[in-house]
């Protein structure tokens, strides 16, 4: 059985909800990366403003289909009582079989259940050539 990580965080819990989310995120699976977030959940994702795991497996399912061969990296930035921030970078190929790299920053929110409520990510794309790919 996982241990459900809850607020307030210590370095520890902290750095393993990050690998969580990563691992969740890696399955390229929209069901199981919508399940840890609160049914409200407030999201700004890029340009998009999103409210509730219906519209985040949405955004997912999509983002998915789109970028092929996704692999993600997480690192814990900061962290302070429910809150926790995060830099990200994950590589993937388009439909034309180009390689882009998003480098990120994403801020964090939980609800005492260890749920996220609140989740905030500025993202950047840089094409790069396969030889680039590091992950």
């Amino acid at each position: 059985m996982t241990e459900i990580l809850v607020p307030p965080f210590t370095e520890a819990t902290a750095r393993a909800k990050v690998q969580a989310a990563e691992d969740a995120w890696n399955s390229r699976d929209p069901e199981r990366v919508a399940l840890a977030y609160t049914a409200d959940s407030e999201w700004r994702n890029r340009d998009r403003f999103l409210t509730g795991r219906d519209e985040i497996k949405a955004l997912l399912t999509a983002k998915w289909q789109k970028e092929r061969d996704y692999k993600l990296r997480k690192q814990l930035w900061a962290f302070a009582g429910n809150r926790i921030a995060v830099r990200f970078e994950y590589e993937w190929r388009d439909q034309e079989d180009q390689w882009w790299r998003s480098y990120g920053n994403e801020n964090w929110e939980f609800a005492p259940d260890g749920l996220m409520q609140k989740r905030f990510a500025s993202i950047n794309d840089v094409p790069i050539s396969e030889k680039e790919r590091r992950l």
